[in-house]
C-alpha cells in the first residue's frame, strides 16, 4: 500500500453527474405524487358533482310530482264544494221556492260542518229588484220568518238579500238579511255567475261571520238559480228568470288545511289570485320567510272564473335532499382517500429521495475520509505507521521516517517492534502499558535511531480495519516524548522546592499568628493596668477632694473618667475584632429569618415603648458560622434600630432580592439617620463613624466586624444610603440552595 496524493481522491465529474441525476430523480418522485394527488382530487370531485346533480335533479322531481298533487287536491277540493252547491240549486228545481225547514234539513243531511269544516255553510241569496224587496218582505213577515231587515240600507237597483244560511249557528243567524250583492268583490262573482250560469268563485273578501276586526282571508263559491230550475239560453232571459244564488262561504287557511289533510304538511307555498291584473295573496303557508329554499315551482291556472296562481318552495337543501349528507361523507372520505393516497405517493418518493441522498452522501464520505486519512498520514506531526497481522509496516508517513532518522520505504515490510528496545525481554505486544475497552494499546518505550541516541516515544496501538483485500490490522502513532519527560522531571523538583517552601512559610505564619495574638493580649493586659488606677485614683479624687475643686475641676475629672472607660472599651473591641480573624469557621445550616426575629425581640425587650415595623422574609438559609451570622445580624439590626429611634414609625426590612444578572443578595434597610453617600467608603473602617459619640453612641468596629465575618463567608457587603432618608446595606452568603447544587 503506498501513500498517494488526496487530490487523486476527490469528486471526479462523474461523481457530479450522478449527483446531477440524483437530484433529479426525486424531483420525479414529487411530480409523481403531485400527479397522484390532483388526478385523485379530480376524480373524487367528478363523481361526487355526478352523484350530487343525480340527487339534486331527483329531489325536484319528487318535489315537482307533489306540487301537482297538491295543486290537484286544491281543484277537487273545490269541485266539491260546487257539486254541494249544486245539491241546493237542485233542491230549488224540485220546489219553487224551498221553506226554511226545507233548506236546514238539506244541509244537515250533507253534514258539512264534518265533510267540509272550512266552510261556513250553506246559504241562498235572493235576487230581488228594488220594486220587489217590499213585496219579498212581506211574504217573509207572513210566511212567519220575522221581520227581514235588508242591511247595509240604502236604495239599490238590485239586492240579494241572504235568506237561507245553514248550518244555523249563531254567526250564520247574524247574517240573515245581508245585502251581498252590495259589496263589489261579491258583487262581480255572483253577477258572473247569474250571466254565464255557471258556478263563479270571488276574489278576497271578509266574512260577515269573522267579525270587523278578524285577519282572516274568506271566498265565495256562488251558483246562480233560475226559475224551473234549468238554464236560460242568453243572458237576457237568464236575468229576467234570476231567483237568487246558492253559495258556500269558506276560510281560506282553514281550506288548505282541510284540503292537504296531514299528507302535505311540509309543503309551502302561497296561493295568489291573479284576477283584475294584479296579484292578492290569498294564502301563505307558515315557515315561508326567512328560508333558502332548494327548489321553487310556479302553477297557474284558472278555476271558476277565477285566475290562481302557487308559488311552492322546497325546504333548505339539507332538508329538501337529505342523501347529500352521505354525499358529503363519502366526498370527505374521497379527499381523505385522495390525501392518504398522497401521502403515500410522497413517502415512498421522500424514502426513495433519502435514500439516493444516504447513498450519495455515503460515497462522498468515502472519499473524503479517505483523503482525510491520507492528509492526516501525510502531514500529521506524529509518526504514524499501518501494521498488518504479523506487526510488519505496510505503510508510515514522514513523520514516523523522522523520528526514527531513516526514509519510508526503508521502513516498509519492516517489523515494527524490531525499531523498540526490550529492556527485560518483555515488549509492548505483551503487555507493557495499558489497554481501554475499545482494544486501544498506550505504552512509553524507548525506540532506536539510526545513527543516534534512542528517544523516548508514546506508542498508540489501535485497531483498523483495511479495505476489502488488504492485509491492515492496526495503526501505531508514535509520538517523541523525550523532551517532554525532561520537562516533567524538572517540574517535579521544582514542585518537591515549592513544597519545602510554603510548609516553611506556613510555620512562619503560625509563628507570626501566635506573637500577633500574645502581643494584643499583652497590650490589652499592660493597657489595663494603668487605665485601672486612672480610673481608681480619679473615682478616689471625686469622693475625698470633690469639695476641694471647682465646678471646671470636677468637669475635667469627669471627662478623664469617661475617657479611662472609653480606652476599656476600645481595647475589648480590638480584642473582639483579633478574634474574629483567627476562629475557625464551623459551617451549618442556619436560618437566618429565625435569627434576625430572635434579635428583633431581644432589642423590643429593651426598649419597649417603641413602635418600630420590621418585615423580615421567610426561609433565607444559609450555610456558615452560627456564631459569626448572629454577631453579623446583631450589628446590623442594632444600628437600623439605633439610627431609627428619631423616626415615627421606624421601619426595618429584611429579605432576599433577584439580580438583573443572576444571583441573589440579601438586603437589610431602615429609614433612619442615613448617611452621606460620599463618606460610604469610611463605614467599613475600624474606629471611623459618621456620627457624633452623643448623639449615637457606640466603639466604631460593628461594621468593621461585619465586613470581616461576610469575607470570612467567601461574600462582598456595600452599603446606599442619604442623609436622612435611611440606609440600606447589602451582602452575599452561601445560600444553602447553592451548596445542594
Amino acid at each position: 500500500m503506498t501513500t498517494s496524493d488526496p487530490a487523486e481522491h476527490a469528486p471526479s465529474a462523474s461523481g457530479d453527474d450522478d449527483a446531477e441525476l440524483s437530484g433529479l430523480m426525486p424531483r420525479r418522485g414529487y411530480l409523481l405524487a403531485l400527479g397522484v394527488l390532483i388526478g385523485s382530487l379530480i376524480l373524487v370531485f367528478t363523481a361526487w358533482r355526478i352523484a350530487r346533480d343525480r340527487e339534486l335533479r331527483s329531489a325536484q322531481a319528487e318535489f315537482v310530482g307533489r306540487t301537482v298533487q297538491v295543486t290537484e287536491l286544491i281543484q277537487q277540493r273545490l269541485v266539491n264544494y260546487e257539486l254541494v252547491a249544486r245539491g241546493g240549486v237542485s233542491l230549488f228545481a224540485s220546489v219553487q221556492r224551498p221553506t226554511a225547514e226545507q233548506w236546514r234539513a238539506y244541509v244537515d243531511g250533507m253534514n258539512m260542518q264534518r265533510r267540509f269544516p272550512a266552510t261556513l255553510g250553506l246559504g241562498f241569496a235572493g235576487y230581488v229588484p228594488q220594486r220587489l224587496l217590499v213585496q219579498l218582505q212581506s211574504e217573509w213577515r207572513d210566511a212567519g220568518y220575522g221581520l227581514l231587515t235588508v242591511r247595509p240600507q240604502g236604495m239599490r237597483e238590485v239586492y240579494a238579500p241572504i235568506l237561507f244560511l245553514e248550518p244555523s249557528t249563531q254567526a250564520n243567524a247574524a247574517a240573515v238579511g245581508y245585502d251581498v250583492y252590495s259589496e263589489a268583490v261579491r258583487r262581480e262573482a255572483m253577477a258572473a255567475a247569474m250571466d254565464t250560469g255557471q258556478a263563479r268563485l270571488s276574489g278576497k273578501i271578509h266574512l260577515i261571520q269573522d267579525g270587523p276586526q278578524a285577519q282572516a282571508s274568506g271566498l265565495l263559491l256562488t251558483l246562480p238559480v233560475y226559475l224551473g230550475g234549468g238554464r236560460p239560453q242568453s243572458p237576457s232571459l237568464r236575468r229576467a228568470e234570476m231567483q237568487g244564488w246558492v253559495y258556500v262561504p269558506f276560510r281560506m287557511e282553514r281550506f288548505v288545511q282541510t284540503t292537504l289533510g296531514g299528507s302535505h304538511d311540509d309543503m309551502l307555498f302561497r296561493i295568489y289570485d291573479r284576477s283584475g291584473g294584479r296579484d292578492t295573496l290569498l294564502y301563505e303557508a307558515p315557515g315561508m320567510k326567512g328560508q333558502a329554499a332548494a327548489f321553487v315551482h310556479r302553477v297557474s291556472f284558472d278555476i271558476y272564473g277565477r285566475s290562481w296562481r302557487i308559488d311552492y318552495q322546497s325546504a333548505p337543501v339539507e332538508q329538501a335532499v337529505p342523501r347529500l349528507n352521505a354525499l358529503r361523507n363519502m366526498f370527505a372520505l374521497g379527499l381523505f382517500s385522495s390525501l392518504l393516497l398522497y401521502g403515500i405517493a410522497l413517502m415512498l418518493a421522500r424514502t426513495e429521495s433519502r435514500a439516493r441522498n444516504i447513498a450519495v452522501r455515503m460515497t462522498e464520505d468515502f472519499r473524503r475520509s479517505e483523503a482525510r486519512f491520507r492528509s492526516a498520514m501525510q502531514y500529521s506531526a506524529i509518526g504514524k505507521a499501518l501494521l498488518d497481522s504479523e506487526g510488519r509496516i505496510v505503510d508510515a508517513n514522514p513523520s514516523l521516517a523522522g523520528i526514527v532518522g531513516t526514509g519510508i520505504e526503508p521502513l516498509r515490510g519492516r517489523r515494527f517492534e524490531d525499531l523498540l528496545e526490550r529492556d527485560d525481554g518483555d515488549g509492548a505486544e505483551e503487555g507493557d502499558g495499558r489497554t481501554d475497552e475499545d482494544g486501544v494499546h498506550r505504552a512509553t518505550r524507548r525506540l532506536h535511531r539510526e545513527h543516534g541516541v534512542a528517544r523516548q516515544v508514546q506508542l498508540t496501538y489501535s485497531p483498523v480495519p483495511g479495505n476489502v483485500g488488504q492485509d491492515i490490522t492496526g495503526l501505531v502513532q508514535v509520538e517523541d516524548v523525550t523532551e517532554r519527560l525532561r520537562a516533567e522531571a524538572r517540574v517535579h523538583a521544582l514542585n518537591r522546592t515549592l513544597e519545602a517552601r510554603v510548609a516553611l512559610r506556613t510555620r512562619e505564619l503560625s509563628q507570626a499568628n501566635q506573637e500577633l495574638e500574645a502581643f494584643a493580649y499583652s497590650v490589652s493586659h499592660d493597657l489595663r493596668a494603668p487605665l485601672r488606677a486612672i480610673d481608681g485614683f480619679s473615682r478616689i479624687l471625686g469622693e475625698k477632694y470633690a469639695g476641694q475643686l471647682d465646678a471646671a475641676g470636677r468637669d475635667y475629672l469627669g471627662r478623664v473618667r469617661k475617657a479611662a472607660s472609653r480606652m476599656g472599651d476600645l481595647i475589648d473591641a480590638l480584642l473582639k475584632m483579633s478574634r474574629l480573624s483567627r476562629g475557625e469557621l464551623k459551617h451549618e445550616s442556619v436560618d437566618l429569618s429565625r435569627v434576625a426575629a430572635e434579635l428583633i425581640e431581644e432589642l423590643r425587650l429593651a426598649e419597649p415603648q417603641r413602635a418600630v415595623e420590621v418585615r423580615i422574609d421567610p426561609g433565607m438559609r444559609v450555610i456558615g458560622d452560627t456564631s459569626l451570622l448572629r454577631n453579623l445580624l446583631g450589628n446590623l439590626l442594632g444600628n437600623a434600630w439605633k439610627f431609627s429611634r428619631d423616626r415615627d414609625p421606624a421601619q426595618i426590612a429584611f429579605g432576599l432580592r433577584e439580580l438583573p444578572g443572576g444571583g441573589r443578595e440579601f438586603f437589610l434597610s431602615d429609614n433612619g439617620t442615613g448617611f452621606p453617600q460620599a463618606y460610604v467608603d469610611k463605614l467599613f473602617r475600624p474606629f471611623q463613624r459618621l456620627h457624633n459619640v452623643e448623639d449615637f453612641a457606640g466603639h466604631g468596629i460593628g461594621l468593621a466586624s461585619v465586613k470581616r465575618i461576610v469575607e470570612r463567608h467567601g461574600g462582598t457587603i456595600r452599603a446606599e444610603g442619604r442623609e436622612g432618608e435611611g440606609a440600606t446595606f447589602y451582602f452575599t452568603l452561601p445560600l444553602e440552595t447553592a451548596r445542594g447544587e
